[in-house]
């Protein structure tokens, strides 16, 4: 394991529509980057000009997603998560969020932003096992991921989720 870690923080926004359904937001990386091709939550490394790491996690979550921190309720700060194979140390901030009227990612970084009702993740079949080979060359682990459309949210990601997922269903906080 590593011990010089790169600090992140990422937000977990989720909120409310109209309709009743709870949703969480995500974002697809773009190919080319570090975790490129992934889902993931909005997020980044945190730079010398951010106060805090939830001022890198608005910061970052504007910048990918245009999410105004104005339209960000922060209703808890959750467990680190480190990433297996690239170093990174993950400061998750779960927010309450009111979404804009449509997305506007930064498309060098994001290929697109998904709004999942938290149901579909809480539905059996949605989760799932593969051998995998990471980044970092090693020898294949088992993964464990939700399948997200034909995607699948796995790594720290997942681990961030999984412990939050009950939490959200059953109504810890009002979104």
């Amino acid at each position: 394991m590593m011990t010089n870690y790169t600090q992140c923080a990422v937000l977990v926004p989720v909120y409310r529509c109209p309709k009743g359904e709870a949703k969480i937001v995500l974002i697809l990386r773009s190919e080319g980057l570090v975790h490129g091709g992934q889902l993931a939550f909005p997020g980044g490394k945190l730079e010398p000009s951010d106060e805090s790491l939830l001022a890198t996690a608005l910061r970052e979550t504007e910048e990918e997603t245009g999410l105004l921190p104005a339209s960000v309720e922060i209703l808890e700060r959750l467990p680190e998560q480190e990433t297996l194979s690239t170093g990174f140390m993950i400061t998750p901030f779960l927010a309450r969020i009111d979404p804009p009227p449509a997305w506007r990612y930064e498309a060098g970084e994001v290929d697109k932003v998904l709004d999942v009702p938290l149901d579909l993740l809480a539905r059996p079949g949605s989760q799932g096992q593969s051998l995998e080979t990471l980044s970092s060359g090693s020898e294949p682990r088992m993964v464990t991921w939700y399948q997200v459309d034909h995607h699948r949210l796995w790594g720290a990601s997942y681990r961030i989720l999984y412990p939050l997922l009950p939490r959200l269903l059953a109504g810890e906080w009002e979104l």
